[in-house]
C-alpha cells in the first residue's frame, strides 16, 4: 500500500501539527474542519510554526513555501475521497468520530486505510462504524504534542488489522520523521498506560502530605532527571484532558492504579484544567513565574 495523498481530519493543535509534518515530508496533504474560520485557524498556526523554523535557520523560505503548497485546507469530507491514508484528529467522543468515519467509508477507495489519532479511546470500538472490509485496514497513530517537535507516534494494531496496512502506517510515521512504536489496541497504549498512574500516584502524594507540590517536581526533576515535574506535566497536558483518559483506563482495567484521586476531580469540577485555563496545580497569572496552588 503505497501513500502518496494523505488526509487529516481536524486542523485543531493536533491535526494542524500532523498535517505539518505530513506537507514537510513532500506528501500532498488536505485538512478538513466543519467551518472555515477553523480550517484558517489551523493554517495559520501552521504558517507561524513553520516562520519558527526559518527564523531558527532550520528550514528556508522556499521550503516553507512548498510545504505549504502542499497543503489544502476543506470544509468538505468528499475532497479527501481521493487521499491514501487519512489520520483523524478530532474531539475524543466515539460517536463524532463513528459518523466521519462511516461518512469517508463511503467515499473512499477501498485501498484508503484509516488512522485515529485518539490517546484513550479503543481502535476496534472506532472501527465498529466502517464496513469489514475497511476493518482491516484501520488502525491508531498516536501523535505527541507538539506534534512538530515530538519524535514519537505509536502504531497501535487491531486484531483485525492486516500485515499490509499495518507496515504501511509504521513505514508512513518513519518518512515524517518518527520514531515509531508498535502496540496493540489496549486502553492507553504504552506510553499513557505508564504516564497516567505515575501522575495519579503524584496526586495521591500531594493529598497524603508526602510532599508540596514545588517539593514533588523538584524530586523528580533533580532525583530523576526528568524534564519537569508531574504537576507542572499535568498543568501542561490539561488535568480535564487526564482526568478523561484516567476514566476511560478505569473503565476498562477497573485498578486503582487508574482511577482519578478526589482532588483532581474537584479540580476539574472547579475548572482549574492547568495552563490553558490560567490555573492548575500552579497558578499562571505570571506565566514566567507560576506560582504553586494551596489544594490540600
Amino acid at each position: 500500500m503505497e501513500i502518496k495523498k494523505v488526509g487529516v481530519i481536524g486542523c485543531g493543535l493536533m491535526g494542524s501539527g500532523i498535517a505539518q509534518v505530513s506537507a514537510a515530508a513532500g506528501y500532498e496533504t488536505k485538512v478538513c474542519e466543519v467551518a472555515q474560520e477553523l480550517v484558517d485557524k489551523g493554517l495559520a498556526g501552521i504558517d507561524k510554526s513553520l516562520s519558527k523554523f526559518v527564523e531558527k535557520g532550520k528550514l528556508s523560505s522556499d521550503e516553507k513555501s512548498n510545504i505549504l503548497g502542499r497543503l489544502q485546507g476543506t470544509t468538505n469530507l468528499e475532497d479527501l475521497a481521493d487521499c491514501d491514508l487519512i489520520i483523524e484528529a478530532i474531539i475524543e467522543n466515539k460517536n463524532t468520530k463513528a459518523e466521519a468515519y462511516a461518512k469517508l467509508d463511503r467515499l473512499c477507495s477501498s485501498n484508503t486505510i484509516f488512522a485515529s489519532n485518539t490517546s484513550s479511546l479503543s481502535i476496534t470500538e472506532l472501527l465498529s462504524a466502517v464496513s469489514p472490509e475497511r476493518q482491516k485496514r484501520f488502525v491508531g497513530l498516536h501523535f505527541f504534542n507538539p506534534v512538530p517537535l515530538m519524535k514519537l507516534v505509536e502504531a497501535v494494531r487491531t486484531i483485525l488489522t492486516s500485515d499490509e496496512a499495518f507496515e504501511a502506517v509504521a513505514s508512513f510515521g518513519k518518512t515524517i520523521g518518527k520514531s515509531v512504536i508498535r502496540t496493540s489496541d489496549r486502553s492507553g497504549f504504552i506510553v499513557n498506560r505508564l504516564l497516567v498512574p505515575y501522575l495519579l500516584d503524584a496526586i495521591r502524594a500531594l493529598e497524603e502530605g508526602v510532599g508540596s507540590i514545588q517539593d514533588i517536581d523538584a524530586g523528580m526533576v533533580l532525583g530523576c532527571g526528568h524534564p519537569m515535574g508531574p504537576f507542572t506535566l499535568l498543568d501542561f497536558v490539561g488535568l480535564d484532558t487526564t482526568y478523561y483518559i484516567s476514566e476511560i483506563m478505569f473503565n476498562e482495567f477497573r485498578e486503582k492504579r487508574f482511577a482519578a484521586p478526589p482532588l483532581l476531580k474537584r479540580m476539574v469540577l472547579a475548572g482549574l484544567n492547568g495552563r490553558k485555563s490560567g490555573c492548575g496545580f500552579y497558578d499562571y497569572s505570571d506565566p514566567k513565574n507560576p506560582v504553586p496552588m494551596k489544594l490540600v
